[in-house]
């Protein structure tokens, strides 16, 4: 008997411990390959905003979280008179790259 309480016990506590393990909220960065600085928005689940300005051409910037859900960005190029837009969903324990891409139209890219 004493030996089904200790198993029951043991399962228990392992049970227990793999409900309490959580995945990470999915994080994401911006990789700048245009010639010129981008000022991003990014709207996440639940209404939050996130400003990075200033991201130099060639750089990538650390990462930044966010929650679960649908992610909409917008970059606004300097000297560029057209503003890349696009959105994806983020899952949990994810990391996301959002390119700004070079080339004649500016467009963006997430992997």
């Amino acid at each position: 008997m004493k030996k089904i309480i200790g198993v029951m016990l043991f399962l228990g506590i392992i049970f227990a411990a793999i409900g309490c393990a959580d995945d990470p909220d999915p994080k994401f960065r911006i990789m700048n390959d245009r010639s010129e600085k981008a000022n991003v928005q990014i709207k996440t689940t639940g209404g939050n905003t996130i400003n990075i300005n200033d991201v130099s051409a060639g750089q990538i910037t650390d990462y930044q979280t966010a929650a679960e859900g649908n992610i909409e960005i917008a970059v606004v190029l300097q000297n560029e008179p057209v503003s890349p837009t696009t959105q994806f969903f983020a899952e949990k324990g994810k990391n996301y790259t959002i390119v700004i891409e070079k080339g004649l139209i500016p467009t963006l890219r997430v992997y």
